[in-house]
């Protein structure tokens, strides 16, 4: 066996630095997928015997170099991501408040976030527990009404607020906002109910960088009217406060969301432009033509270029990520090296996990990194090269085949990130390809230009026709993503993808970019297991979220039956996006195959060849126990957001408060053999889950 992975290692193109970086990720996803502590110990153990096994067993053998150094080192990443997760969680994780809280805080701002397209302003504050006077972070929404001037950082306020614990998701495979929260160092979130009384006014203790990212903010949006001027300033600050949902939801379902997040596209773009024009200006001074050579100044100044940029655009992590990269592709071209390599994505990888490791749950770094990984590997293959190798031909086919591989390059990338989409989102844009070939060029080459133009000539007062076709570039973006989200089956539903499936999807896709030669086929094995496994998912027939107020039964109606018609958009959309449903939700009592009193609602499911019998409560009012156990033992399944007496007791299961403070929300699968997913298999021990503490 040693000798046939030895022989692989070697045929197979084996480059540590691109493996170093996925044992290092796979340590800290071991940590999040491991529910308890026992299994984080034993993934840090194995990889530390896997190290030192090969050690023992090959040290010093020449026929086993490349075998005893890949177990060596990604043994040895493997532990160390799962401790540096591990430690990461312990050191800046924030206990939540352990039930909601109404009162009047006083507290010291420590950000201030503006979403004008929300209508509110978020602030993070400062403040003390009331209940044992602990010094904790908070973040509240306050109106834009109740907003006023003095309302900046380090301001002393006092607020009237309603204060809760971070949410765990509602449903199983939901946003788990409390784990985002306890990495933020939030212990609780709320709204301000009524007045903010400003006690101290802020100094301008905001970072300069900050200020000037709002004040860069406010002149685009001032310069540019309505949605164009919003994606503007995402564009030139990071600021995407001010786009509207409508847009957002547009640009999502057209599978052009990463053109409003700063990340690669805009990075390379500022980082280029920078480049050529320090080149071509400073090739115009003779005197340091012939004293520096002129690419490592140009690459020096666009670095800085690339740095400004990351940091007033708030150096989120794709923004990090493509900033260690362009860095590291410049001094690439400085040095007369290879520019594009898996071993440039692989430093910044590690960087940014040794930064902020928890960052490898989310889907920005996922879909950031699987972007890049796609279009390197794609570039890098053979017969890339080939098509695009250099050749005596006309201008027109020379744009032809690049328009091409700029197709077959979204249709890569709309592949890899695919499976992360819906992982995390539950819906994708199908055609997101076709949108990208022409959206990509637009922003590139026209709309990121004229905003820097525009922002130039500002300086003396000239900006205004500048302004005016980034405008109607901008316009054109927006047409292109509504009229493609608009398109008969422009989005992909997929409600329940499990993190199996998920994870196979994404070995299968490293091992494709990975490996050199044949071996790398190998890589579609996973890739049609996860694809199996996603088919045979089944859609869950009864969702009931985490308090057991909400409830959502599919395979009835083209639309979703809810017990209750919530107000929440939140709600609203975890239960049609688990449930794999677009439409109005129907409530219950408007079914004709329901029955709905002022308390209960009593509906019947044929699953499987045989009656499911439902009975949910809808009031806190209190029922006669002799009735009550009644109707339970007609049911095979009572849902309640109260804690339900013993002598109800349904034929199947009882999912009242007291089984859903244990288990969160569930995802319910009936017939032959019925199956029920719950919030808190996926949670374990880990810091932020509450139900830890209940067990």
């Amino acid at each position: 066996m040693a000798d046939a992975a030895e022989r692989f290692l070697g045929s197979a193109g084996f480059d540590r630095g691109p493996w170093l970086a996925v044992a290092l990720a796979a340590g800290i996803g071991a940590w999040f997928a491991l529910p308890t502590a026992a299994g984080w110990v034993a993934t840090m153990a194995l990889g530390l015997l896997a190290a030192l096994g090969a050690l023992a067993l090959w040290k010093g053998r020449e026929d086993r170099v490349q075998l005893t150094m890949a177990l060596v080192s990604c043994g040895l990443l493997l532990a160390f991501g799962t401790g540096l997760i591990w430690a990461r969680s312990t050191l800046v994780g924030a206990e939540a408040f352990e039930r909601p809280l109404s009162a009047t805080f006083t507290g010291r701002v420590l950000e201030r976030i503006e979403q004008p397209a929300e209508q509110r302003v978020r602030l993070v504050l400062a403040i003390r527990d009331p209940e044992n006077g602990r010094a904790e972070r908070v973040r509240v929404n306050v109106p834009l009404d109740h907003d006023v001037p003095q309302l900046d950082e380090g301001a002393l306020v006092r607020v009237q607020a309603r204060l809760m614990p971070p949410a765990p998701p509602m449903l199983p495979g939901g946003y788990d906002f409390a784990r985002s929260a306890w990495f933020d160092g939030y212990a609780a979130t709320g709204s301000v109910q009524g007045e903010v009384t400003v006690l101290e006014p802020g100094q301008g203790d905001a970072s300069p960088v900050a200020q000037l990212q709002r004040r860069l903010s406010a002149h685009v949006r001032s310069r540019l009217d309505g949605s164009a001027g919003s994606i503007a300033a995402a564009f030139a600050s990071g600021d995407r406060g001010a786009i509207s949902t409508a847009d957002e939801d547009a640009m999502r379902d057209a599978g052009l969301t990463h053109l409003l997040s700063i990340s690669g596209l805009h990075v390379s773009a500022v980082i280029a432009l920078a480049y050529v024009l320090a080149a071509r200006l400073l090739a115009l001074w003779p005197w340091l033509v012939l004293r520096v050579r002129l690419p490592v100044a140009a690459a020096a100044i666009a670095a800085l270029a690339g740095i400004g940029y990351t940091l007033l655009t708030g150096a989120q992590v794709p923004t990090v990520r493509s900033c260690i990269a362009a860095l590291l592709v410049l001094a690439a071209l400085a040095l007369g090296r290879e520019p594009l390599s898996l071993r440039m994505v692989a430093v910044a990888a590690v960087v940014v996990l040794l930064l902020w490791p928890e960052s490898l749950v989310g889907p920005s770094f996922q879909m950031s990194f699987a972007a890049v990984i796609a279009i390197i590997a794609l570039h890098n293959a053979d017969w890339a090269r080939r098509f695009l190798a250099p050749r005596e031909e006309g201008r027109a086919v020379w744009l032809a085949r690049r328009a091409a591989m700029l197709l077959v390059t979204g249709m890569v990338i709309e592949l890899a990130l695919m499976p992360i989409v819906l992982f995390h989102f539950h819906r994708a844009g199908v055609y997101g390809a076709l949108a990208n070939v022409v959206a990509i060029p637009l922003v590139t080459f026209v709309s990121m230009p004229l905003i820097a133009l525009a922002l130039a000539l500002d300086v003396v007062g000239a900006g205004a026709p500048a302004w005016w076709l980034a405008g109607k570039s901008l316009d054109l973006l927006l047409g292109i993503a509504h009229f493609t989200s608009s398109q008969p089956g422009a989005v992909k539903l997929v409600p329940q993808m499990g993190l199996g499936t998920c994870a196979l999807y994404v070995a299968g896709g490293l091992w494709l970019a990975l490996w050199r030669g044949r071996a790398r086929l190998w890589g579609f094995a996973p890739a049609a297991l996860a694809t199996l496994m996603l088919a045979l998912t089944p859609i869950p027939d009864v969702l009931i979220s985490g308090d057991g107020r909400h409830v959502g039964v599919t395979g009835e109606d083209e639309r979703l039956l809810v017990l209750r018609d919530s107000r929440s958009d939140f709600t609203r959309d975890n239960l049609m996006e688990l449930a794999g449903v677009e439409g109005e939700p129907l409530p219950m009592a408007q079914w004709p195959g329901a029955q709905c009193s002022r308390d209960f609602c009593v509906i019947t499911l044929e699953r499987g060849g045989r009656d499911w019998h439902l009975l949910m409560s809808r009031s806190g009012d209190v029922v006669e126990e002799r009735a009550l156990a009644a109707a339970c033992e007609r049911a095979d399944l009572v849902v309640s957001d109260r804690w339900l007496p013993q002598s109800c007791r349904p034929r199947w299961l009882k999912a009242d408060a007291r089984l859903l403070s244990t288990t969160g929300g569930l995802a319910i699968v009936l017939g032959d053999h019925p199956q029920i997913n719950t919030v808190a298999e996926r949670q374990g021990e880990h810091g932020w889950w509450r139900g830890r503490r209940e067990n």
